[in-house]
């Protein structure tokens, strides 16, 4: 593997994306207002000193705000390009090259998260200087070890999902609407707009079982120091689990579509 091939494509993403930056500000500031109209109702549920659903409220403030660096670092993606590339023929041109499709496109997401950490960083940055909340800063080494595999196989699962959602343009030029539905309900299944625990102990036991969860919610849990080791243990597992799973559906699919893959007049 050629990894300054890669690298280079890292950072013609971060261009490209310099290049369209009014679109880039414009989903940064709807993140910001996301995230402030989260933080404003938590702060108005849980008074100072009190607690519920088992948070007080600097806790459930530093969930609120610690899914700002975590949906950049891990729901930010490109890979909504490849339906399109696949629709139009452009597949072929990467067919051609000596390049691994799969890590092509995980270097365009690391490009483009790139750019998104840096904004967030900052953004919470001039957050924190104005609302000055009580934030909890996890200094236990186990927990940060443990966030930071976490995230990475976040980073991962999140990456598959969107590279399945591509390979539907082998079967349909529809591939937007399904990426729409999967973008709209993924910020509740992972737990973006509350901790998944609040809900009802029945339906966050199916929950646990499901890859969602382990895209923000298990990441952000496990800062908060609120797990124990075998359940952090246990969640690591569960998500390696599912990007086995996960990555063997996506070779099936890719190696699937190419038997029907067409590009005419290219």
């Amino acid at each position: 593997m050629n990894l300054r091939a890669y690298l280079l494509v890292v950072k013609n993403t971060w261009e490209e994306t310099v290049a369209y930056r009014f679109n880039f500000v414009m989903w940064r500031l709807r993140v910001v207002l996301q995230i402030l109209t989260l933080y404003f109702l938590w702060l108005a549920i849980i008074p100072n000193k009190a607690s519920i659903f088992g948070y007080d409220q600097s806790q459930i403030l530093t969930y609120i705000l610690g899914t700002s660096i975590f949906s950049s670092v891990i729901l930010s993606t490109r890979s909504h390009e490849i339906g399109e590339q696949i629709n139009r023929g452009d597949l072929s041109n990467f067919l051609l090259r000596p390049i691994n499709y799969f890590f092509y496109w995980f270097a365009r997401d690391l490009g483009d998260k790139a750019m998104n950490i840096l904004f967030a960083t900052v953004e919470l940055t001039i957050l924190f200087f104005i609302l000055r909340p009580p934030l909890i800063v996890q200094l236990n080494l186990l927990f940060i070890i443990f966030t930071f595999i976490s995230a990475v196989l976040a980073l991962i699962l999140y990456f598959l999902f969107n590279i399945l959602l591509g390979f539907l343009g082998f079967w349909s030029p529809e591939t937007w609407a399904p990426r729409f539905i999967f973008m709209t309900v993924i910020s509740f299944f992972a737990g973006g707009l509350f901790p998944l625990d609040i809900l009802p102990k029945a339906m966050f036991s199916v929950f646990q079982l499901l890859p969602f969860p382990y895209l923000l919610y298990f990441p952000l849990k496990v800062y908060l120091g609120k797990m124990t080791l075998f359940e952090m243990s246990n969640g690591i597992f569960i998500s390696v689990l599912w990007i086995l799973v996960l990555h063997w559906m996506a070779k099936l699919i890719w190696l699937r579509g190419l038997r029907l893959y067409t590009a005419q007049g290219r």
